[in-house]
């Protein structure tokens, strides 16, 4: 289906953290949410109820889904798409869109929805959800891919979003998703790691949080304004190697933060304009080795 003046009635499978975020924007977009489908839990089915009601929209689980929706938006976790389709593959999928997010799995895991006479895409938001926030999509970045129509149709509907989109090839997914995992999991990782030094140094973790954060904040906007090259500051870019020795050494008592500390450090020194290049792998190297 091709939209037009009247704009696709879209049910969501799973309302979850992206799930929830997802049918918050398109309602305030003006998309009509028709049903809510989950699980037959009674988390479950509380929360999709909880959100039915924000929406108007009618809270299903799987066994009794109508899916009378012109496109079906699967939020499922990545284990579970190609299950949800089967679960649901019985209804009318003649000329419906079906879509899933998932940033590793490219659009094949709805092919038992295609072969029903449905256009299949994914669209995979590059964005953090986590408990307690529901981010607005506005300028986020969608990687999608899949059937022409479907990917037309979801294209549309980002942009009433104001999301963006942009093509990803299906056999590069496995490494835009960790990219995307770079961009978020891993630096909480980091963060994480950030922490457990502080701890080394006599600082809680509480304080560590509250006392970083500005550094954190204006490291990103330095990023956002001009760029990795010109964000990077410290002893590497300085060509400081006497403190990095002195840095791995103090981390001896911190075997995971070290290693973390080092394999940054190498990427820096790959990737970034750094003074004193040969000196300093040496000295990561040697760390390494003890």
């Amino acid at each position: 289906m091709k939209e037009g003046k009247r704009r696709p009635r879209i049910a969501i499978v799973g309302t979850g953290k992206l799930g929830s975020a997802l049918t918050l924007s398109l309602r305030a977009a003006g998309y009509s949410i028709s049903e809510l489908v989950s699980r037959d839990r009674k988390d479950s089915r509380w929360r999709a109820k909880a959100l039915a009601r924000q929406v108007g929209a009618a809270a299903t689980t799987f066994q009794k889904a109508a899916l009378r929706a012109d496109l079906v938006w699967f939020c499922v976790p990545d284990r579970e798409i190609a299950k949800a389709a089967r679960l649901l593959a019985g209804k009318d999928w003649k000329g419906k869109t079906a879509v899933h997010s998932s940033g590793a799995l490219t659009a094949t895991e709805l092919a038992g929805l295609r072969a029903r006479g449905a256009h299949v895409t994914s669209a995979h938001p590059m964005m953090t959800f986590v408990e307690g926030s529901a981010p607005a999509l506005k300028g986020v970045g969608f990687a999608i891919e899949g059937d022409p129509l479907a990917v037309q149709m979801v294209t549309r509907i980002l942009q009433r979003l104001g999301a963006e989109s942009f093509p990803i090839d299906r056999k590069d997914k496995p490494l835009y998703h960790a990219w995307g995992t770079f961009a978020s999991p891993l630096l909480t990782a980091l963060l994480a790691t950030t922490e457990q030094v502080a701890r080394r140094a006599g600082i809680s973790r509480q304080e560590a949080h509250r006392r970083i954060t500005p550094i954190l904040r204006q490291t990103l906007v330095n990023y956002a304004s001009f760029g990795a090259p010109n964000a990077f500051s410290g002893p590497i870019v300085r060509g400081d190697s006497e403190t990095v020795k002195r840095h791995l050494q103090a981390l001896e008592s911190a075997p995971v933060a070290r290693k973390v500390y080092a394999a940054l450090a190498q990427a820096a020194i790959e990737y970034l304009p750094t003074k004193n290049k040969a000196r300093l792998r040496r000295v990561i190297e040697r760390a390494l080795r003890r």
